[in-house]
């Protein structure tokens, strides 16, 4: 391997070039893209450069480019960024050289990178930083064309992608300030009167000429005044009044969240105790549980223990044959009472005691009188 690297090194600084070809392509092609059909170019046969070993020979230590013997053609092999390859330089070439052995020749190769518009114009004046806030002064004395200050910006891309013009988007006195189209020059096109706000805000966009065309916009603060301390304390209240807007726009968002969070919280209950409640009525509906009834508020303790007792009178009227028994509810108690008894395994005890309305034994009617006492 030495002996035809001597070789070739001897070769190369005699000069000696068998063939040449060049290429124009564009920057940012993908990886694998075709750069050209470099056997065809060279009128050489594609087993000539698998016999003679074709391989790229490149002095810097990047390779971006790479051959295909068995097609013949060069193909991009990493993303050519034309910016990181040779910044503003003009032209932009890549240079190799293919080297066949068997016997020994080399072609030089040379591929121009075509600019696109791939990067939009960076200003760097005034600096934009929300740290602290930059002002320009103008004297109230200002004549016309007096100039307030120039925005500065670059453009990384080359030839005509790197052509800047300037634009006044946005103003607080339109009437009052220009800026030129080709330098960025900030003037004054009227005279400054005391009628005109302290406070002027600009809006310049700065725009390149590449297709599609990229741009980028900057906020020129003007502040027409002529003692420092007024526009400071102009100024100060301006960022104060910035400050309490960002920070109401973010009071209004969270509480619409809570109100949102909530409303959405309350359909969920509403919902969820509806749902409970029908369930509820269905389990009620379907069971045999017997029904409680409700009794009004009139109670007596009549056992002393805490409980609560009720009492109720009745007349009950029967004769012997049952289905045409009669009740009625009666008027005073009776000393016939049916009480609860707190070590009875039952839940009430009846006390009764019949009366015969009739003397006769055989008598068709009876009439009993009872009453009831039940814990509430």
């Amino acid at each position: 391997m030495k002996g035809p690297a001597l070789l070739f090194l001897s070769l190369l600084s005699l000069g000696c070039v068998t063939g040449q070809v060049s290429y124009t392509i564009p920057e940012e092609m993908a990886k694998g893209s075709l750069v050209g059909n470099i056997a065809h170019d060279l009128g050489l046969q594609t087993k000539r450069l698998a016999s003679g070993k074709a391989r790229i020979y490149t002095r810097g230590s990047d390779e971006y480019i790479e051959l295909n013997r068995e097609r013949g053609v060069l193909l991009v092999k990493e993303r050519i960024d034309r910016e990181a390859l040779c910044k503003q330089t003009t032209p932009c070439a890549l240079h190799f050289q293919i080297i066949l052995e068997n016997p020994m020749e080399f072609y030089s190769v040379t591929i121009l990178i075509q600019d696109q518009n791939d990067n939009p114009p960076q200003v760097l004046y005034p600096v934009q930083t929300g740290a602290s806030l930059v002002a320009e002064m103008v004297p109230r004395s200002a004549d016309v064309g007096y100039l307030v200050t120039k925005v500065v910006a670059v453009d990384v891309d080359s030839g005509q992608n790197a052509w800047l013009s300037y634009k006044l988007q946005k103003a607080t006195d339109r009437a009052l300030f220009e800026v030129g189209s080709q330098n960025g020059e900030i003037r004054t096109i009227r005279q400054v009167t005391d009628k005109d706000a302290v406070k002027q805000r600009l809006s310049v966009i700065v725009e390149d000429n590449g297709q599609p065309s990229r741009s980028a916009t900057v906020v020129v603060n003007v502040a027409v005044a002529d003692s420092f301390p007024e526009v400071l304390s102009e100024f100060t209240d301006f960022t104060h009044d910035k400050e309490y807007n960002d920070n109401l726009t973010f009071y209004l968002v969270l509480a619409l969240a809570v109100v949102s969070f909530l409303f959405i919280t309350c359909v969920v209950v509403i919902i969820s105790v509806k749902i409970y409640r029908w369930r509820q009525s269905r389990v009620l509906y379907h069971s045999n549980l017997p029904v409680i009834p409700y009794y009004p508020p009139r109670y007596s303790d009549t056992l002393g223990t805490g409980t609560l007792q009720h009492v109720y009178n009745y007349e009950v009227c029967r004769t012997t044959d049952s289905r045409k028994s009669d009740c009625k509810l009666g008027g005073a108690g009776s000393q016939n009472v049916l009480i609860m008894d707190p070590s009875s395994t039952g839940t009430m005890q009846r006390i009764q005691s019949e009366k015969s309305i009739l003397d006769e034994p055989d008598s068709p009617l009876e009439l009993q009188t009872y009453s009831f006492s039940s814990a509430c």
